[in-house]
C-alpha cells in the first residue's frame, strides 16, 4: 500500500496506565481515535454520560499526554478535544511485577477486552446493512494452535506487520474497519476433568 502516513503511537507508562484505568475514558479516547475531534458534550450524548462528567475525563487524558484541545475549532465556550495518537501499545510485562499496577492493569485489559467485544456486537446488529457490499469479505475467525511463546510473539508480529502493509490515508470509496488481533494460552483439559 502507498501513501502510509506516520502512525504515532503512545508507548504507555505506569502513570498513563493508571489514567487509562476507568473504562470511560477508554472509550472516549477510542472515539476521539476513530471518529475525530468533538466537544465534551458531543460525546457526552454518545456515551450517555453528563458533559461535566466527559468534560472531567477529557481534562484527565490531557494532562496524561493522550488528548489535546483543538483550537481550530470551537470558541470559548464551546472546546473542542482531538487525540494526539492514533493509538497506543502497552506491554503487560512491564507491569505485571508491580503490585500497585494490578488494579489498574486489569481494569485497562478488561476495559479493551469489553470494547472489541461491543465494536463485533454492533456489527453483527447492522449485518444487514453491510450485507450487500459486505456479505463476502468480513472474517471472522478462532483458530486453536499450539505454539510455543517465542513462536506466538513471532505470529503476533507478522500478523501486525501484514495490517501495517494496508495501513494508509484514507481515499475516496473507502469504509472505515476495525481490526481485532489476539494470540494468548488457554489452560488444556486435563484429562481427568
Amino acid at each position: 500500500m502507498s501513501e502510509e502516513p506516520q502512525r504515532k503511537l503512545a508507548e504507555l507508562d505506569a502513570r498513563m496506565l493508571r489514567a487509562l484505568a476507568h473504562p470511560l475514558r477508554v472509550r472516549m479516547l477510542d472515539l476521539l481515535r476513530e471518529d475525530g475531534p468533538a466537544t465534551a458534550s458531543g460525546l457526552g450524548q454518545r456515551l450517555g454520560e453528563s458533559s461535566g462528567t466527559t468534560s472531567w475525563h477529557l481534562r484527565q487524558l490531557a494532562v496524561h499526554g493522550f488528548v489535546e484541545e483543538d483550537t481550530r475549532r470551537g470558541n470559548r465556550r464551546e472546546r473542542w478535544w482531538r487525540s494526539i495518537h492514533d493509538g497506543h501499545h502497552l506491554r503487560s510485562a512491564d507491569f505485571l511485577g508491580n503490585p500497585e499496577l494490578a488494579g489498574p492493569l486489569s481494569t485497562y485489559l478488561q476495559s479493551m477486552v469489553e470494547q472489541r467485544y461491543a465494536a463485533e456486537a454492533q456489527f453483527v446488529a447492522e449485518l444487514p446493512q453491510w450485507q450487500e457490499v459486505w456479505k463476502d469479505k468480513v472474517t471472522f475467525g478462532d483458530t486453536p494452535l499450539s505454539l510455543t511463546p517465542e513462536e506466538t510473539a513471532a505470529l503476533s508480529a507478522e500478523v501486525q506487520a501484514v495490517i501495517e502493509r494496508y495501513r494508509r490515508a484514507p481515499r475516496d470509496g473507502d469504509t472505515p474497519i476495525r481490526t481485532h488481533w489476539a494470540a494468548f494460552p488457554r489452560r488444556a483439559r486435563s484429562e481427568e476433568e
